[in-house]
């Protein structure tokens, strides 16, 4: 084989394993453009079908819309007892007070069990991991009948206090896994300058948590937002009604359903969510990533 046949074999190969570099990445991005269109089509036909007549949003799957009806937002912001506006400040306050008591209590509970000694350490770890797998239909039961006795029965206390008792295991979990990525000597050098646990944990531990604590305000506002399970069992006056809770009464099972309204309600609950997650979306996988979750 002469010289200029092996250079254009070479040649060859390198253009062909070249182009089958390029294929492959092309195929990826493809498959993934196709599942995100897959996955997104729910959302845009929501979208779609909060801007068409109620007679036609079941008449045709596609995503064309014929007939533009803005009145569904207006309609449906008027059409439960209550504006939606009041809706709206409900599950904000909601969200603001379990942001708030996960944010001190789970930090706290994490600095105890990642940085303190105490008796039965490991076993309370281990105790508080296992609540994890609890659904909330095994404790709702008891709980209700607590929050009867007290009193708190159609308020946002049953919501909110709770998250102030370091409930959510999960973000416990999570920073705890994050601060023990904090090198001890910070703790020692802070101790060598006369800082106490106390110190320590507001001057040195919390300042370094914040993707930690960004990640789990981030998770617990979609999950109070869209939690629906709880607040219908606890919020009985229509007043006092949050966001799912008040998209549940758009449905009617006794006379016709405002399908237009309740689509379009529920693209106005969806803006906070979006919003939250894509303006949080650095410290978010920022937050999961030094954690240790894979």
């Amino acid at each position: 084989m002469t010289t200029e046949t092996m250079d254009r074999a070479v040649a060859h190969g390198r253009t062909a394993t070249l182009g089958r570099g390029r294929i492959r990445p092309a195929l990826i991005h493809l498959a993934l453009a196709a599942t995100a269109i897959v996955m997104l089509y729910p959302v845009i036909w929501m979208i779609v079908s909060s801007l068409r007549p109620g007679n036609e949003i079941f008449r045709d799957p596609g995503l064309l819309v014929r007939d533009l009806e803005i009145d569904n937002y207006r309609v449906g912001w008027n059409a439960l007892t209550e504006p939606f506006t009041r809706y709206l400040l409900n599950s904000a306050a909601v969200v603001f007070g379990a942001i708030l008591g996960n944010l001190v209590s789970c930090s706290m509970a994490a600095y105890a069990f990642a940085r303190l000694e105490f008796t039965g350490k490991k076993f309370w770890f281990s105790i508080m991991l296992v609540t994890i797998m609890l659904p909330i239909h095994v404790v709702i039961v008891p709980q209700y009948i607590l929050f009867s006795k007290v009193g708190w029965i159609n308020t946002f206390l049953p919501l909110i206090v709770p998250k102030l008792l370091a409930t959510d295991a999960f973000f416990v979990f999570l920073m705890v896994q994050f601060i023990r990525g904090i090198p001890r000597e910070l703790d020692e050098a802070a101790r060598i300058d006369g800082c106490g646990r106390a110190g320590i944990f507001l001057r040195v531990i919390l300042p370094l948590m914040v993707p930690a604590l960004a990640t789990t305000t981030i998770f617990t506002f979609i999950w109070t937002w869209n939690d629906f399970f709880s607040q219908l069992i606890y919020l009985t006056d229509p007043k006092m009604y949050t966001v799912p809770v008040a998209l549940r009464s758009f449905v009617d099972a006794t006379a016709s359903t405002s399908w237009g309204s309740l689509f379009a309600m529920s693209v106005v609950s969806l803006v906070p969510v979006f919003l939250a997650f894509l303006l949080g979306q650095r410290f978010l996988i920022k937050g999961i990533a030094t954690t240790g979750i894979k």
